[in-house]
């Protein structure tokens, strides 16, 4: 390991719990605007409420919008774009309606990764001919936009339907859930970068769990981990290997537990997530081992009847969530816990309607200069004449690059 590397990770393992820079506060990077009137629809050129960002390796970031139309209780469409970290915006990619309607390149894009090729991989919720989602490519510079398989063009939806998050494998091809599939209950799908090739991998029983399986999680040990409700699965790609284990969420007062989130590897190479208390709600955080053994539920940290999203562990060693609608306003909150016990460690900023920031924080990443970017999906300040449908935020923390 070079000397700098070595330094910085034993720099963020000795900060722990430390402080971090007083008081940060978010920053509009870039803020989404539309314009329209709400009763006969609003258009929103480059996009509107962002769900989704990631830093490439150019240094760049990229993200996806979940619609480019508002005013309806479905909004449509969508963008892929790219910023600078000086805030410079391009838009990369609009989903049409096309002739009919019926968003034949796909409709509200969810998620987006850089492959192995350099190019950005990402699926849509919907759209589609069959309607049931597309997994897509496109050139980190907007052009060779590809669709890479429609959802739903088997027989009862054999194929998945409705793409969960996307996954870069150690061997370089790109990985994926679904719902749907030959038993109703979900796929692992395989996606070749070098031919664009669409192959089911895996089909999930009903064994452990009637829900539709997480996004996948790369492994310490480069295989995939995942969640099919309460239980806890492993696919080894080399091999083709599945294996399934129902955890022990326990009752609490008579109520059960179950798990809000996808999964995170922790700093001691554990698989952690979020959990809630069916209906009380809350959050809390659970542990469990690669082979399912030593699981954990950590107390709650807040009783907020709020959405929490993914654990984002930090370089300083600390679980960073950003949480959709939780916090004293209600429109979401940055929070830090600890992974040793799950505790709150601090709520390091609270979002407002009146913010620039916006609020609704839908996803936060940390870039490789140790600053947090994030999406908010709605709000932000807009000139008079239009409204803010979202924003992109940057964080300064004072935590160590990556």
């Amino acid at each position: 390991m070079k000397r700098s590397a070595w330094f910085a990770v034993l720099f963020g393992l000795l900060v722990g719990s430390a402080a971090h820079a007083s008081n940060p506060q978010p920053v509009p990077v870039y803020t989404f605007t539309c314009k329209g009137n709400t009763t006969l629809g609003v258009r929103c050129p480059d996009g509107g409420r962002p769900v989704w960002i990631i830093q490439g390796s150019d240094g760049n970031f990229y993200g996806a919008a979940w619609d480019s139309q508002e005013g309806s209780s479905e909004p449509q469409g969508g963008t892929i774009f790219s910023l600078t970290p000086s805030g410079t915006f391009t838009l990369l990619h609009g989903f049409s309606p096309g002739s009919n309607n019926s968003y034949p390149g796909g409709d509200n894009p969810a998620d987006l990764i850089e492959g192995s090729d350099g190019k950005l991989y990402g699926s849509t919720a919907g759209g589609g001919r069959p309607n049931g989602g597309v997994s897509f490519r496109i050139s980190k510079d907007g052009s060779d936009f590809e669709i890479l398989h429609e959802f739903c063009s088997s027989a009862n939806c054999a194929d998945g339907a409705g793409p969960g998050n996307l996954v870069s494998g150690e061997d370089g091809n790109v990985y994926g859930t679904s719902a749907g599939g030959a038993n109703g209950y979900g796929t692992i799908f395989r996606i070749i970068p070098s031919t664009g090739a669409y192959k089911v991998l895996f089909n999930f029983s009903a064994t452990f769990s009637l829900n539709f399986p997480t996004g996948p999680t790369l492994g310490p040990d480069g295989t995939l981990y995942g969640l099919q409700g309460e239980a806890l699965f492993h696919f080894d790609p080399s091999t083709g290997d599945f294996q399934e284990a129902l955890l022990p969420f326990p009752l609490e007062n008579e109520l059960p537990s179950v798990p809000t989130s996808g999964l995170t590897v922790g700093p001691d190479g554990n698989l952690y997530g979020l959990y809630t208390i069916y209906p009380q709600l809350g959050s809390g955080v659970f542990e469990v081992g690669l082979d399912g053994s030593s699981f954990q539920l950590f107390a709650q940290y807040t009783a907020d009847r709020g959405t929490a999203g993914s654990l984002l562990l930090a370089t300083d060693g600390n679980f960073w969530v950003a949480e959709y609608n939780n916090g004293t306003t209600g429109y979401g909150d940055i929070v830090m816990l600890s992974p040793s016990s799950g505790a709150l460690l601090e709520t390091v900023t609270t979002f407002t309607a009146t913010d620039a920031a916006g609020a609704f924080p839908a996803a936060m990443i940390q870039a490789k200069n140790g600053t947090f970017w994030g999406a908010t999906q709605g709000y932000g300040k807009a000139s008079k004449g239009s409204f803010a449908d979202g924003v992109i935020f940057s964080l300064n923390a004072g935590l160590p690059p990556q």
